[in-house]
């Protein structure tokens, strides 16, 4: 669950889905517990807050109705008792306010104006309206709504100054208008307005600022200007060079594709990407692993896209797909200084490409996107240890089939898009919006209705939500009805050879997409997947180990090599079973039987 205090009340469920609480009484109490953050309420407390002095008679039974109609919307476990009183079980920034107050914690220690900057704006974006709006009145909630309104004002007045900071005074100047106007008495916000208008050339206006605030401290409080906003208008007078705008920084640098298409059903995991890779988090090398087609070098060029003013020297995408698999630290290196554009400055330090890369990034705040690192895992790997090694500014987003597996990393599986449950109404998941999208662009008018939503859905089951699949398959509609192509999905060798243009070589078909996962597997990891596409469904570790050991694999080596199957991502483990997509099954069904032709078993 979230929740929304900054604003209107508002609950979602963990696929973002409004939850709706009803009742006023209700709503009070979820306020009430929300306002303690997770602590502790006492019953009488609750009952004095709920019903607002006025409780009605047989209180202690009219709360515990009250409690048990919001456990039926959130959850029994979310709302507890304790020997302290009644409790919302938080987790983690659960709460906007929660994240809101992270945000601005994390923009206060940056050094970057403009990495102060973003992060403030998305911490004011979470803003819908008045705190506790709909609880405003009420007497339990006025020290909370006072002290969310103040971190608010001083979150607006920090990311104004850090706009001045990054030279946007002209907008600012002409924003600051209303936030003056409905809190003309706050000096801090007054002194900004003022350098921003003399920044953007208008000094009377400035000078006339200052005059207004220091009429409205006289004549509401009896006071002078705070000697910060008087010595800001006897430098104005003087016009001191102090108050010149900054030099405005080059525009940021990229080489990112421009999508040709929206992406689908990524949403959260783009924004959680931009939150792990930005500057200050913590975190300065993530991998996205998972099949090729299932949608990483998407996922990452989006979060990539929306960071470029975070990284003061660009954002950068190196392409590894054209390396050969033979390929070096020093090769990869080469193409990254190639696509970098940038020459090692003299110094001491090795002489390789590897070295030079690291002295020319040395310095440098930067994103680089590593795509494509399967087939070069490990030199990859080396790689970026080096440069994260030598260039602290510098920040790694990988993209393959599986880990690098260095110190530091954090790995993303990127999984297939959600899926419509079986049996059930069938919702606009990742899955089938991505489907009703490529099927319009080719079938103009085609929309999702009660007459084909069954056949869509059982689509996207049958190609497991992954992305390449289901953008192979849409244009099938053309010549077919969405129940004729659910039909011909059976043949799966149909599936596989289905072709699309305009894609990378390796991704056209199905095939060609496992061909080159198939060819980076040693001899046992092809016979274990073999053996287990003759078996449909899920395997248990004991069933995986029965059906893929024999007098040519021992048992013992089952496990270890399941796991690098997993590691790989062409098994997938989950609830302690193994499982195999249906598109990985077939296309290893197809290859053991070529074996088998050519006499060669399952090897």
């Amino acid at each position: 669950m979230r929740y929304g205090v900054l604003g209107p009340l508002a609950v979602w469920d963990a696929a973002g889905r409004p939850v709706a609480v009803p009742e006023a009484k209700v709503r009070a109490l979820l306020a009430s517990l929300l306002v303690h953050r997770g602590g502790p309420v006492p019953a009488d407390r609750l009952i004095e807050e709920v019903w607002a002095g006025d409780p009605p008679c047989g209180a202690a039974g009219a709360l515990q109705t009250k409690i048990s109609q919001l456990r039926r919307v959130l959850g029994r476990e979310r709302v507890v008792r304790e020997p302290a009183g009644y409790r919302l079980v938080l987790d983690g920034d659960e709460v906007d306010a929660f994240r809101f107050q992270e945000l601005v914690e994390r923009a206060a220690v940056q050094e970057d104006p403009a990495l102060r900057c973003d992060l403030l704006a998305d911490a004011l974006a979470l803003w819908r309206g008045p705190a506790y709006a709909d609880v405003a009145g009420s007497l339990f909630a006025l020290n909370e709504i006072a002290r969310l309104e103040e971190l608010r004002l001083t979150a607006i007045e920090d990311r104004a100054e850090a706009r001045l900071a990054v030279g946007e005074h002209a907008a600012l100047a002409a924003e600051l208008a209303d936030a003056v106007a409905r809190h003309p008495l706050r000096e801090r916000l007054r002194t900004i307005q003022m350098r921003a208008l003399y920044r953007a050339g208008r000094q009377t206006e400035a000078l006339g600022t200052f005059q207004e605030l220091r009429r409205l401290l006289a004549d509401e409080l009896g006071v002078s200007p705070g000697p910060e906003a008087a010595d800001l208008h006897t430098a104005i007078l003087r016009q001191e060079a102090h108050l010149a705008p900054p030099a405005r920084r080059p525009p940021c640098r990229s080489n990112l594709p421009a999508p040709l298409t929206p992406l689908v059903g990524r949403e959260e995991a783009v924004e959680e990407l931009r939150a792990r890779l930005a500057p200050g988090s913590g975190t300065r090398l993530v991998t996205l692993t998972g099949l090729g087609g299932i949608g990483k070098t998407r996922l990452a060029v989006a979060a990539a896209g929306g960071m470029t003013e975070r990284f003061a020297d660009g954002v950068w995408l190196v392409e590894l797909a054209g390396l050969g698999t033979s390929s070096t630290p020093d090769d990869i290196a080469e193409q990254a200084v190639k696509t970098l554009g940038c020459a090692a400055p003299p110094g001491p330090g090795p002489d390789h490409p590897v070295g030079r890369l690291c002295r020319a990034v040395a310095d440098r705040h930067l994103l680089i996107v590593l795509d494509n690192c399967e087939h070069v895992v490990e030199a990859a790997a080396e790689l970026a240890g080096a440069v994260l090694a030598a260039a602290p500014g510098a920040h790694l987003l990988a993209t393959g089939q599986e880990a690098l597996g260095i110190p530091g990393e954090l790995v993303r599986p990127v999984p297939p898009l959600a899926l419509p449950d079986p049996g059930g109404v069938v919702a606009r998941t990742g899955a089938v919006e991505l489907f009703v999208e490529r099927a319009a662009a080719a079938v103009p008018g085609f929309d999702l209705d009660a007459g084909n939503a069954q056949a869509v859905a059982t689509i996207c089951r049958r190609l497991d939500g992954v992305p390449l699949a289901l953008e192979l398959v849409a244009p099938r509609l053309r010549t077919m009805t969405p129940e004729q192509l659910a039909a011909y999905l059976d043949d799966r060798c149909a599936l596989l050879a289905a072709r699309a243009r305009g894609l990378p070589a390796r991704q056209r078909t199905l095939r060609d997409m496992l061909d080159c996962a198939w060819e980076l597997l040693a001899p046992d990891e092809r016979a274990v997947l073999g053996r287990l596409s003759a078996h449909p469904g899920g395997w248990s570790p004991a069933s995986a180990e029965a059906i893929c050991a024999g007098a040519d694999l021992p048992a013992d080596r089952v496990p270890d090599l399941l796991s690098r199957l997993v590691d790989r991502s062409l098994l997938i483990h989950e609830a302690g079973r193994f499982r195999m997509l249906e598109s990985v099954a077939a296309y290893c069904a197809e290859r053991v039987a070529e074996r088998v032709a050519e006499g060669q078993g399952t090897r």
